[in-house]
């Protein structure tokens, strides 16, 4: 009687401890999401206040990040619908190893088609600002990229723990 008890409680504790876990979401933030802090109401804390932006930097960046999300929307869908079919095809009963790389070309080609829309982006919004805070800003995007890495993850709970 008592090890069954014993293993109810175990088991018990081990779903708390699983639904108590965040859930993951990859470490992926949407772009729109990760770029949007620049763009935080004074009184958030965030790069936006550190770089202390005018109200035209800001509509500026705003109008700019809606024009990308805009182009980005439909890669992103066309990208969603690769990334479905190569589903479908890697777990087909006779998988077509051509069909199979072609969908990956056509998946790679839809990611570096959304990098070069990024990257020029990022390059529009820093030549809006001054020296000073276009320091800042790169100061901040190579904290974010090092922050997203596994290692910089693993600094982070070292530093929370």
């Amino acid at each position: 009687m008592k090890t069954k008890i014993l293993m109810l409680a175990v088991l018990l504790s081990m779903s708390v401890v699983t639904f108590a876990q965040p859930a993951d979401r990859g470490g992926k933030k949407p772009f729109i999401e990760r770029d949007k802090v620049l763009l935080m109401n004074k009184g958030q804390r965030g790069p936006g206040d550190a770089l202390n932006l005018t109200v035209e930097q800001k509509e500026a960046f705003k109008k700019s990040m809606l024009e990308v999300q805009k182009q980005l929307q439909p890669i992103r869908n066309e990208l969603g619908e690769a990334m479905a079919r190569q589903k479908t095809l890697t777990t087909a009963e006779k998988p077509d190893l051509g069909a199979i790389n072609k969908n990956i070309e056509k998946i790679g080609a839809l990611k570096i088609e959304m990098a070069k829309i990024q990257a020029k982006h990022h390059l529009e919004m820093r030549a809006q600002l001054t020296d000073e805070q276009r320091l800042k800003f790169d100061a901040h995007k190579g904290k974010m990229m090092q922050d997203r890495s596994p290692k910089g993850m693993k600094h982070r709970m070292r530093m929370q723990g």
